[in-house]
């Protein structure tokens, strides 16, 4: 029986091709099974081809597999773009609507299927995709009602009629698989443990944290791939008294979020590469005005519109020094759904304790890739408004007098107040001010508000690096973001084979954890930065802020996430 199992299916937008994966996926992550699921599209509403790959295994697998089990091809573009990926032995199941032609000399089992015909006879051509789920579930060995609570809750509403016509669907897939000798037993997957577990992507962890940090507002402009981010708390705040408000543009997005934070109401902004350049002046504001924001990037493939819906990491120095000036900045670098969630609360909790922007920096695959979460544990959410000013220092404040909001500490973070409270009145102002807010140029208190600004944060953050591996490796791998199931996986299979391998990955990119990178580049007698974008961003990072040691790079730009293979490969020749 199998371990885990890769499946894809592929047409065109608009199609339900999204349905059609989201239902495999979530039926299967309801058994059990940890699932990962990648989609494919192209950066238009309707029309050209589009796949969803999911992976289903028995433990944790937060990347793309390298071959291709099962293929389901509503169009013979979906056969001639993906069944090269196809391992020997593999699946297909095409419509026989389009009169499919199998891929010439390759060892794979052919199976045209008349999804639609069958979706008509149940009662409507649009559940073709839940006859093709019915002959996939005859491959895997799966009844019928590994389905039917899933199709139960989404289509009650609806009526029983119409649950029971997409059950009639899934089961003429399997019975008509089933007598053309559909039933495979190599493709038996092992049982799933049955415990219930979430079924996020990262934007939707990214919403559910922002909740749970206690955020009400949301100022956005739509951008693709950080839209989701937006959809998802378009449909809870208003449960909760919040708002999301679609702005006219990103400068709009992210001053509307810098004055709801000064107001005291905990607020973010999303947006992607584009929209996080049209932002900088503004974070810059946040930075000089010391009012806490928090902003979501999520990377995708630039330069200037780029590809829109394809996968990169080449924000890392936009996030870092895009802001003219120089202004304190915390940047996280979650790697995984679940980080989403609870990075994001640390996101609003660092922002208010040390009153600056705060940055959280995911990339496509991570954004909009769905994977299998443990259930959250929520007592461990811990809300941190910071130096807040307390009734005994605004009453000390005397009549006719400015409040010190810049005061100078010992800490550098100044008493914040909210609009209103009585003791509190100063001014707020971009240009550079004293401690009551007043303009300046006094090269004494510039220097010295400076330094105020620069060194509100000391030392590293907590958890700014995890490790795995030997204490001591001959190969060290360090990754940021999404790379790390494919990194994981990649150093599982060289420490089957014998090899000495770590992995590190990056956290928290501001302030930047030379200090632990160090520790670990010394133990190791090589180190490899795997990153997808075409410049080495986090490897020059680590040389920029002082890690010593000689470094090598992994790229990869076209616009995909890793293969485990190809970080595997790559590794092998390092020894």
């Amino acid at each position: 029986m199998l371990e885990q199992l890769s499946w894809k299916v592929g047409g065109q937008q608009g199609e339900g091709i999204d349905s059609t994966g989201e239902i495999f996926a979530t039926a299967l992550n309801r058994h059990g099974y940890f699932v990962y699921g990648y989609r494919h599209f192209s950066s238009r509403i309707k029309g050209g081809h589009t796949n969803y790959k999911i992976r289903v295994s028995t433990k944790v697998r937060p990347a793309n597999a390298d071959k291709l089990d099962i293929l389901i091809a509503f169009d013979q573009e979906t056969i001639d773009f993906n069944a090269h990926e196809l391992r020997s032995g593999g699946v297909i199941i095409a419509d026989e609507k389009f009169k499919p032609v199998a891929p010439e000399g390759m060892d794979i089992r052919f199976f045209v299927v008349p999804l639609t015909k069958f979706a008509e006879e149940a009662g409507s051509a649009i559940m073709k995709n839940m006859v093709a789920l019915g002959a996939s579930a005859c491959v895997l060995g799966l009844p019928a009602t590994t389905f039917e609570s899933l199709i139960t809750d989404m289509f009650l509403r609806k009526g029983q009629k119409v649950v029971d016509s997409n059950m009639t669907a899934i089961s003429k897939g399997i019975e008509f698989m089933k007598e053309n000798g559909g039933e495979i037993e190599e493709f038996r997957l092992q049982p799933g443990d049955g415990k219930q577990r979430l079924f996020l992507m990262g934007n939707d962890a990214i919403g559910l944290g922002a909740l749970a940090a206690g955020a009400r507002i949301m100022p956005a402009y739509p951008i693709t791939p950080a839209s989701d981010v937006m959809e998802y708390l378009i449909k809870k705040f208003p449960k909760v008294g919040g708002h999301v408000i679609q702005t006219e543009d990103e400068i709009a997005a992210i001053t509307m979020t810098i004055g709801a934070n000064y107001a005291g109401v905990r607020a973010l902004t999303a947006t992607s590469g584009p929209g996080l350049s049209l932002m900088m002046e503004a974070i810059g504001l946040a930075g000089m005005t010391e009012t806490p924001c928090v902003i979501v990037d999520t990377q995708r493939g630039g330069p200037s519109t780029g590809m829109p819906t394809k996968h990169e990491q080449s924000d890392m120095y936009a996030v870092l020094f895009g802001t003219h000036g120089e202004i304190p900045k915390i940047v996280l670098a979650p790697a995984t759904a679940e980080e989403c969630f609870y990075m994001t609360i640390d996101a609003f909790n660092y922002a208010e304790k040390y009153q600056l922007p705060v940055l959280l920096i995911t990339d496509l695959a991570l954004s909009l890739a769905k994977q299998t979460v443990e259930p959250l544990e929520y007592d461990r959410i811990v809300i941190d408004r910071g130096n807040l000013a307390t009734p005994e220092q605004l009453a000390a404040v005397e009549d006719g007098k400015l409040f010190k909001r810049y005061e100078f500490t010992k800490d550098n973070i100044s008493p914040r107040v909210f609009p209103g409270q009585k003791g509190g009145v100063h001014h707020v102002t971009g240009v550079e001010h004293t401690e009551v807010g007043r303009p300046t140029e006094d090269a004494t208190i510039r220097t010295k508000m400076m330094n105020k600004r620069l060194n509100k944060v000391q030392g590293e953050l907590p958890n700014s690096v995890s490790y795995t591996g030997d204490e001591n490796p001959d190969l060290l791998v360090i990754g940021v973001g999404s790379t790390i199931g494919v990194i994981d996986e990649a150093l599982e299979r060289l420490a089957a084979e014998g090899k000495s391998v770590g992995h590190a990955q990056v956290r928290v990119l501001s302030p930047f954890p030379t200090e632990t990178l160090q520790k670990y580049v010394d133990k190791a007698k090589k180190v490899l930065v795997v990153e997808n974008n075409a410049t080495g961003q986090l490897k020059h990072l680590m040389q920029f802020f002082g890690v010593k040691g000689e470094l090598q790079s992994q790229l990869k730009y076209d616009g995909n996430p890793y293969l485990p293979h190809e970080i595997y490969s790559h590794c092998k020749e390092l020894f």
